[in-house]
């Protein structure tokens, strides 16, 4: 669902839930954020949310971790650790067996991977397979991040490359290089865990991860909730392998012109990004990294703890007093 339907649908259920009847919910509804965070004592807080998605690639045990991993990742975005997950399917009938156990093993063991387990689920028939987890995290109350703690003066950082929802296109129409495809396969299965971890190190407290909204979308969210304007560096900011070469031959998902429509009166390009460029950052991303709001005077502890755990780490932009909401994009 693209975000102007997104945000038509949830209007209604704003005046349902009082947040002064339920004091434990830190994060919810009106807040909107990655995902909901429940206090539940001084020292520990629930997070919960949930995703699923039809195939993106046509691997079954890949389909199965990519998805596992993008539903781990509003955990991680909160500052996070996995604790529980239930499946979440939907088959087709007669869909052969196999098929289903590959996808199921594959998202089983990367929530192993991540410290979890899965505990249940919920299956039912659908005119094409689609998978996913819902997922209970735990974290201190005190040391979650949010999409509205960015303040003026800290830098932003980005943990994966961007890329692979065009990727993930191509390859549908028998398009992509299989090495490219490899590539973003590889970036997708990768778990937000060690990032988010090396982020309370640097007492990061905004953050978010970069899926359907691409980057103008999710960073357009974290400038509106933190009152603040947020300036990108075209040049610093990472693509993987193949994602440029499809975008000049414009071989662009629906999802990035839906992105596009909605939210292109936040963002403002420099002249001379060309068309294709901006369309691919709108492009919607799959797993995508991190986005957090560093302190300036963080980031060369950043630099060093991210290259010890041999983690990307790219310095995209910064936050600054201004528009709240807006993103700019310059080509330095």
């Amino acid at each position: 669902m693209g975000p102007e339907a997104l945000a038509q649908v949830l209007r209604p259920l704003g005046g349902i839930f009082d947040a002064r009847d339920f004091p434990g919910l830190l994060v919810g509804l009106e807040i909107s954020d990655d995902a909901a965070v429940y206090k539940i004592s001084d020292e520990e807080a629930v997070i919960q949310t949930l995703d699923f998605f039809t195939p993106v690639v046509d691997d079954p045990y890949e389909y199965g971790a990519i998805a596992a991993a993008n539903s781990m990742s509003d955990v991680y975005a909160m500052g996070g650790e996995v604790t529980l997950a239930l499946n979440i399917c939907g088959f087709p009938c007669g869909l052969d067996a196999e098929i289903l156990s590959e996808i199921l093993r594959g998202g089983a063991e990367k929530v192993r991977e991540a410290g979890g387990i899965i505990a249940g689920g919920h299956t039912i028939d659908t005119k094409e397979p689609l998978y996913g987890l819902s997922v209970l995290g735990r974290a201190h109350p005190d040391k979650i991040f949010t999409k509205a703690a960015a303040r003026p003066g800290d830098a932003l950082i980005l943990t994966k490359p961007l890329g692979v929802g065009i990727i993930t296109t191509a390859a549908k129409g028998q398009a992509a290089d299989p090495a490219h495809v490899a590539g973003a396969i590889a970036s997708m299965k990768k778990l937000n865990r060690d990032a988010s971890r090396i982020l309370h190190k640097l007492e990061v407290r905004a953050c978010t991860d970069i899926t359907g909204f691409a980057l103008p979308g999710h960073a357009s969210e974290m400038a509106e909730k933190s009152g603040v304007e947020i300036h990108f560096s075209l040049n610093a900011i990472p693509f993987l392998d193949g994602a440029i070469e499809y975008a000049n031959q414009w071989l662009f998902p629906g999802g990035a012109s839906r992105n596009q429509k909605y939210y292109e009166n936040r963002v403002e390009f420099a002249s001379g990004i060309p068309d294709e460029m901006r369309q691919l950052l709108f492009t919607p991303e799959t797993s995508g990294g991190l986005l957090a709001a560093v302190p300036a005077e963080k980031i060369t502890l950043a630099e060093t703890l991210f290259a010890e755990a041999g983690h990307p780490f790219h310095l995209i932009g910064g936050v600054r007093e201004g528009r709240a909401g807006f993103i700019n994009f310059c080509r330095g």
